[in-house]
C-alpha cells in the first residue's frame, strides 16, 4: 500500500469558525460529529471552541478589571468571576482538560 497523500492546508474565515463553534455549543451534536459533517479535523474544531471560550473569558475578565482595581480592592470580583466561570463550564461544548475537568474548573485550592 502507498502512503496517503496529505491534504492541502486549508484556511477558514472567522465567520465560518464562529458558525462551527455555535453548532458545537448547541449540544445536539458532538464536536466529532460536527467535524465529520463539515469534513474538518476534530482537533481543529476543538481548538476553535477552546479559543472562543478563552476569548470570552478574557473579555469578561478585562471588563471587570477596568470597572475596578483588580482584585485586592474588591473581593466580590473574584466571586463574580468564579460564578461566571462555573456557568461557562456547564455549557455544552466547554473544552475539557486531560483530567476530564473543564478548563478553569475550581479545585478548591486558594492562591
Amino acid at each position: 500500500m502507498g502512503k496517503k497523500k496529505p491534504r492541502p492546508r486549508r484556511s477558514f474565515t472567522p465567520a465560518f469558525k464562529a458558525e462551527i463553534v455555535d453548532l458545537c455549543r448547541r449540544g445536539d451534536r458532538s464536536v466529532g460529529q460536527v467535524a465529520k459533517d463539515f469534513d474538518l479535523t476534530e482537533t481543529a474544531v476543538r481548538d476553535w471552541v477552546r479559543q472562543t471560550w478563552a476569548r470570552r473569558l478574557l473579555t469578561h475578565a478585562s471588563s471587570f478589571r477596568t470597572a475596578c482595581r483588580w482584585p485586592e480592592e474588591h473581593p466580590a470580583v473574584i466571586s463574580v468571576i468564579s460564578d461566571r466561570n462555573a456557568h461557562l463550564n456547564q455549557q455544552p461544548g466547554c473544552p475539557r482538560g486531560p483530567d476530564g475537568h473543564s478548563f478553569g474548573a475550581t479545585t478548591g485550592k486558594t492562591r
